[in-house]
């Protein structure tokens, strides 16, 4: 690289020499400053990129970089990468750390040291170790270490010995009727038509404590996303409410009458506003509910049952009854405060809907 910006630099400065006696010498310095300017930035970048290829920590950051060394026109790659590339590397780097955290701190939230020891070493050592050690846990330990439990639970036999018919009945109830999708979708892969009797032990183990938790999991993400969206939507709403009955109040004669219009609708389109947020706190508080009952139905049935299958999962069944029931409570808060919202609305819109007071 080094080699052709020197050739090129010559090959300039032979051309500049050549017609030095028709050309005053200070306005060809200019050109050629910014030129050799150029050449020595672009190296620069390329140098730049290509340590960045080789040393950076975060391996998207790595790949960009390759890919802009690696293109067929690398001077633009790396220019482009350099301007944009790299910022987006580091934003979407930045995501799957925070990613690798949370996935690592759920599943040692939700392993039981007695039924997964490997995954629930694995897991803590992942947790309390570098960004490394996670995306390694994420990307190829957690499922090294599910199968080192499995092969375990396998030799010691004790587990599939212990399973009954109605341990196979209960599954198939949890894949037709659980309220957690990804309950379902676990039980529904315990009992897949090749599946062993291992693939039932699993779902006991692991598979049915981690889909529960997913469920909460997006249960909670989808209730603070929606509502944050929602309210910052409605303040706006209310602010321009607000604002155009202070200037209905503020107007006469017919110029009042048009304002007041103007307000009842504003209001509306707060009350509007509330409905979806109304109708989604009131789903929220059904399917907490029912998540409740069913996590205290199974805590009933671990309670009543015995063996190695069914021993660790009262403990967890009790703690996700607790969690849900919490999670309806909070619904229905949040319920109130927009149905609240809508009655103010509608109070707004039947207020300036009425005709006004003279004097007022």
């Amino acid at each position: 690289m080094h080699k052709r910006f020197g050739a090129f630099t010559l090959t300039l400065a032979a051309g500049l020499l050549v017609g030095a006696g028709a050309t005053p010498a200070p306005a060809l310095a200019a050109p050629a400053a910014a030129v050799t300017a150029a050449a020595s930035s672009a190296a620069a970048d390329l140098a730049l990129v290509r340590w960045l290829s080789l040393r950076d920590p975060r391996q998207l950051v790595r790949t960009g970089a390759r890919t802009a060394l690696l293109s067929s026109a690398q001077d633009r790659a790396v220019a482009q990468f350099l301007a944009s590339g790299y910022a987006s590397a580091v934003a979407r780097s930045a995501a799957v750390k925070a990613r690798n955290v949370d996935i690592a701190k759920r599943v040692l939230a939700t392993t039981l040291p007695e039924v997964s020891p490997e995954v629930y070493a694995a897991a803590e050592f992942a947790v309390h170790g570098s960004d490394a050690d996670r995306a390694w846990f994420v990307q190829t330990g957690y499922a090294a270490a599910k199968q080192r439990d499995r092969v375990n639970r396998e030799a010691d036999g004790a587990q599939q010995r212990a399973l009954a018919e109605a341990d196979r009945a209960f599954v198939a109830a949890l894949r037709d009727s659980d309220p957690g999708e990804q309950v379902r979708a676990s039980a529904a892969w315990a009992l897949r038509p090749e599946a062993t009797d291992a693939d039932v032990v699993d779902f006991f183990a692991y598979g049915w404590l981690n889909g529960a938790s997913l469920d909460l999991e997006v249960h909670r993400t989808r209730r603070a996303d929606s509502d944050v969206a929602w309210r910052a939507s409605v303040n706006r709403l209310i602010a321009q409410a607000n604002a155009a009955e202070q200037a209905a109040l503020g107007a006469a004669g017919e110029a009042a009458e048009q304002a007041r219009a103007a307000a009842a609708r504003a209001w509306r389109a707060v009350g509007d506003q509330t409905t979806p947020a109304r109708t989604a706190w009131s789903d929220a508080e059904a399917v907490s509910r029912a998540q409740a009952a069913n996590w205290q139905a199974v805590a009933a049935a671990a309670a009543a049952a015995s063996g190695p299958n069914w021993d660790p999962i009262l403990a967890p069944a009790t703690a996700n009854e607790t969690e849900w029931a919490a999670e309806a409570t909070s619904a229905e808060e949040q319920g109130r405060f927009w149905a609240e919202l809508y009655r103010e609305a509608l109070a707004g819109e039947q207020r300036m809907s009425a005709p006004a007071i003279e004097g007022r």
